[in-house]
């Protein structure tokens, strides 16, 4: 049976689309997954025994032209994305092959082989990249601006916004000083097809060729560490540094066996690793914090405190970001825990 709220005309329209314009005839409709986005995705039960996903991406705000376009590109590279069935681009609509619902994160977090789950996953990883080598070609570049503009949600979201920091003009030069070398650190990278959220939330487990990979559509060409980090260094579950070492290794092993940049060596490569991640975490502090603050989803407040380790663990691990690490250490981690039992009680 199909419940609808009165007040949403999208999901309406929606409906009209699936039954008039495909001939598809719908049993049952549900949310299928929350998104930090402004888009939806509805889980559809079919007369014909089928069950599919439907997008709704309101196209003022999430113009469906860049997944579509991604979908593409990443099905060239023999990765298994949704298979879309039909799209409607002016209103917003993709109907989607259904992958399921069990996300690598909820099979990690329930006792699941995460060795198994990450080999699986490196190898869709390798795919993206060694396949993906044209197909990066045809993507915007993860270029200066683009690292720049997301660490710089960081100081205006978390720290001033989150924690409630004055910053002064000393802190805001340290900022800058060590926002200028993560991004020439990333800049060095070979570039590579980047998916930008291959993370558990992302991936779904799947009998025949797992994973699934959702997620995709602002894939950009840019530094080779950035999905691997997004991977092994999850926002939403962590682990041992020693294990994530060894999944890195095995990874530059398979990555160099398939003609892929290992980096010479493999301190090398793990730096790689190490000061992107630097960069998506500093980023994902801001993001997380605007989701609350500015979209009112307060979901993402419990990852806060494991993003902001991942931020302290590596500014200690390299001496030009020791002043960064220090701060870090005395202005930022002090700060957390009550700042999020007062967004809690807001």
């Amino acid at each position: 049976m199909i419940h609808m709220q009165a007040s949403d005309p999208r999901l309406e329209q929606l409906l009209e689309w699936l039954r008039h314009e495909l001939r598809l005839a719908v049993l049952r409709v549900a949310p299928a997954s929350a998104d930090a986005s402004f888009r939806r995705y509805f889980r559809l039960w079919c007369a014909d025994g089928a069950t599919r996903i439907v997008m709704d991406a309101p196209p003022d705000k999430e113009p469906i032209g860049p997944y579509l376009k991604v979908a593409g590109l990443l099905e060239r590279c023999e990765v298994h994305v949704p298979r879309v069935e039909a799209s409607d681009a002016r209103s917003g609509f993709v109907l989607l092959e259904d992958l399921g619902s069990s996300p690598y994160l909820s099979q990690l977090r329930s006792g699941g082989d995460a060795d198994a789950l990450y080999d699986d996953a490196l190898e869709a990883l390798l795919r993206i990249q060694i396949n993906g080598r044209d197909g990066a070609r045809e993507l915007p570049p993860y270029d200066r601006a683009a690292l720049s503009r997301e660490m710089a949600l960081m100081p205006e979201w978390f720290c001033a916004r989150h924690l409630g920091l004055e910053l002064e003009a000393r802190d805001t030069e340290l900022l800058e000083a060590t926002f200028e070398f993560i991004i020439a650190e990333a800049l060095a990278q070979p570039t590579v097809f980047v998916h930008r959220d291959f993370h558990s939330r992302n991936l779904m487990l799947l009998e025949r060729r797992n994973p699934g990979v959702i997620d995709f559509q602002d894939a950009l060409a840019g530094p080779c560490g950035y999905d691997l980090v997004s991977l092994l260094k999850d926002c939403y579950i962590d682990w041992p540094r020693a294990r994530v070492e060894v999944w890195v290794r095995g990874y530059r092993e398979r990555l160099i066996a398939a003609g892929g940049d290992g980096g010479g060596n493999e301190p090398r490569f793990l730096r790689w690793f190490d000061l992107i991640g630097l960069q998506r975490h500093i980023k994902v502090l801001g993001i997380f914090a605007r989701l609350w603050y500015r979209d009112g989803k307060s979901g993402y407040l419990g990852d806060l405190p494991r993003t902001l380790e991942y931020v302290r663990d590596t500014a200690h691990r390299y001496e030009p970001l020791g002043e960064f690490a220090r701060w870090v250490e005395s202005r930022l981690v002090p700060e957390l825990a009550a700042a999020n039992a007062r967004a809690v009680r807001r």
